[in-house]
């Protein structure tokens, strides 16, 4: 009953935890930010093989998923000290980008109640510059967006980590008996089919 409990709940968690990082990766495309897109990447792929071996009894593809979530939390964790600029870190850096667009976050201008202004360009401007698009009326600022949604994943990792340990003790659980179960069985079935022979000692 609590192998049922344990793989069903991480069975939940790891489509949940589907959802979220597709959610994720599509506001990351839009906005052209590499790094989170390749983090999200891997996350599904761990994900789904993490969800693969709930489903198909698999302990070690749950301790590939169990190691990733660790490293996964330590991710979003530094994503939350970018945007909130901890540790002499700048969001207003191209790091997510790979420093190679000066493209930053989807929210940034399109967050909930934002009005996005594209203003004159001067002579020594560019069109495409950050500089001349002014953003107004936004209900929340996009850094606290990005950091919300870090913060959900950090959760669901967390969450995630204690029911794969936990079904992965009820599988190896589950193992060792099934092994001392058939090695007693068959230790009983030889003894009951061996054919016990007189011994006779020559003088």
């Amino acid at each position: 009953m609590g192998c049922c409990t344990g793989r069903c709940s991480l069975i939940c968690l790891c489509a949940l935890q589907l959802l979220s990082a597709l959610e994720r990766q599509i506001f990351d495309f839009l906005g052209f930010q590499w790094a989170p897109i390749l983090g999200n990447f891997l996350h599904i792929i761990v994900v789904i093989l993490g969800l693969f071996g709930t489903i198909q009894y698999r302990p070690r593809y749950i301790v590939v998923y169990t190691v990733w979530t660790a490293l996964w939390v330590t991710w979003n964790v530094f994503i939350i000290c970018f945007y909130l600029e901890v540790g002499g870190l700048s969001k207003d850096t191209d790091l997510m980008t790979f420093n190679i667009s000066v493209h930053r976050s989807w929210w940034r201008e399109h967050g909930p109640g934002c009005v996005r202004r594209v203003l004159p360009p001067s002579a020594h401007g560019m069109m495409d510059d950050y500089t001349y698009v002014s953003v107004t009326g936004c209900i929340v600022d996009f850094q606290y967006l990005e950091v919300i949604h870090s913060a959900v994943q950090i959760l669901l990792s967390l969450v995630g980590f204690v029911c794969a340990c936990y079904v992965i003790s009820i599988f190896m659980e589950e193992e060792d008996t099934f092994d001392f179960i058939g090695g007693l069985t068959a230790h009983s079935y030889y003894q009951d089919h061996v054919e016990l022979k007189p011994v006779r000692l020559s003088k």
